[in-house]
């Protein structure tokens, strides 16, 4: 199952146009910049990709958006600080993705 694959999203904000969309394969120790699909507009979701070579391994998938005014999508902690532990209403935080050696892919919290 291991190979060339394509990791592939929608990001969003609610405040202006998305300028950049990183993405990291290892629980967010390193990023690389995922290609934007336009149209680019304002306030609008906006489709990104980026290509992945997976060695077979467990990995932690995470995607995390800037928009035109420099706002960083926030981790879960972070958004835990700032917000109620148990408050979901507008949740924004990076969503982690955890692709198992044998390849399932669920959603996880890091």
């Amino acid at each position: 199952m291991h190979g060339y694959y394509e990791i592939a999203g929608l990001a969003w904000s609610g405040l202006g146009r998305i300028t950049r969309v990183a993405v990291s394969a290892d629980g967010g120790l390193s990023w690389a910049d995922a290609h934007l699909h336009g149209p680019v507009l304002d306030k609008a979701l906006t489709r990104f990709s980026i290509p992945w070579q997976w060695d077979g391994r467990s990995s932690v998938l995470l995607s995390r958006a800037t928009d035109e005014f420099g706002r960083v999508q926030p981790t879960r902690a972070h958004w835990k600080r700032r917000y109620a532990d148990h408050s979901f209403n507008h949740y924004n935080a990076q969503q982690a993705w955890r692709v198992a050696r044998d390849g399932r892919v669920e959603n996880v919290y890091v």
